[in-house]
């Protein structure tokens, strides 16, 4: 044998060896760090769709990824020390579901792991993003604004009451973002000639004497501000609504199925599948700089007319057939 087909057959050997070894070393598990408001079990059907959106797109949980969940179990000033302790496991990225309070908070922990939020208020107002189109930092993701939606939220009440006058605005002050919707939404109820009623609720203790202060102001109509704190009361907060005959305009379709009248917002479920994707884009190299915070393209209108029923409410057959669901 030559001396070159001797040496052309030892580095074949090599080669095949490397490749051997690299075929039987486990693919790197990469960790994705989970911080929420809520139990785990009041969103389960859209961490689901978190989950089954990262299914399609190569990532699965227990071969090539894994999930740190960290909830605040409906307390929001445990925020702050569950994302240090998402930081301290080192995970690839973190995925705030929490709202604006839990994406600053995880914002605060670290300035070097990507974060991506599912939810949040105006980002670039509350200092989480420096523009919408590069973000220039460590966080992305969805935000939850989109043009003219408390106006369009009022005209839809409007329709509905068109003699209502007296409108109650239900917002959480220990949300940032809150106090940017509550300036917006004076500003429609000014350009309606409504007064508007600001009534502030920190936690579920206050939810009674909030209503109790709405119905002893002659409120004819309640808009409820996105928060997550909220969502973890939704049967409670419908039920006291339809109690105190009060019309509700929600965020989104979860309140009007658990009983509230009427919702215009966009479809969380479809918030958390893009949220999968800007996962996707982070842990094949892409840096939350250059993605783009997302804005909602589409709202749905949800009308609930067991509920209108129950506070002797009509719904106009205009505004019905414009609804993308009504329950019955």
């Amino acid at each position: 044998m030559s001396k070159k087909i001797f040496l052309f057959l030892i580095a074949t050997l090599v080669l095949a060896s490397v490749h051997l070894a690299q075929a039987q070393q486990p693919a790197k598990v990469r960790r994705i760090g989970h911080l929420a408001v809520n139990s785990p079990s009041a969103d389960r059907h859209l961490d689901e769709a978190f989950k089954q959106r990262l299914r399609e797109l190569g990532w699965v949980e227990g071969q090539n990824i894994t999930i740190e969940y960290r909830s605040a179990e409906g307390k929001p000033d445990r925020l702050p020390d569950l994302a240090v302790e998402l930081v301290r496991l080192k995970v690839d990225v973190i995925v705030s579901t929490g709202g604006t309070p839990g994406a600053q908070a995880a914002k605060k922990a670290t300035g070097t792991i990507p974060i991506v939020f599912t939810s949040s208020g105006d980002p670039v107002a509350t200092g989480l993003v420096v523009s919408l189109a590069r973000p220039g930092g460590n966080v992305t993701g969805l935000s939850r604004v989109g043009p003219d939606l408390s106006v369009k939220k009022m005209e839809l009440l409007k329709e509905i009451m068109p003699k209502i006058s007296r409108v109650a605005f239900m917002w959480n002050p220990a949300n940032p973002a809150n106090t940017l919707s509550l300036k917006e939404t004076e500003v429609a109820a000014r350009a309606l000639r409504w007064q508007l009623q600001s009534v502030e609720v920190r936690g579920s203790q206050d939810l009674e004497p909030a209503f109790s202060a709405m119905t002893k102001a002659r409120a004819a109509a309640l808009i409820v501000q996105s928060d997550q704190m909220f969502r973890g009361e939704l049967a409670r907060l419908a039920g006291l609504a339809v109690k105190n005959g009060l019309a509700t305009m929600l965020p989104q379709s979860e309140y009007v199925e658990a009983g509230g009248l009427m919702s215009y917002g966009e479809n969380l479920t479809d918030r958390y599948r893009r949220a999968a994707v800007f996962v996707d884009k982070i842990l094949k190299g892409a840096k939350p700089a250059d993605l783009p915070v997302e804005q909602p393209t589409k709202f749905e209108l949800i009308i609930n007319l067991k509920t209108a029923k129950q506070i002797g409410l009509t719904i106009p057959p205009n505004v019905l057939a414009r609804a993308d669901k009504v329950i019955k």
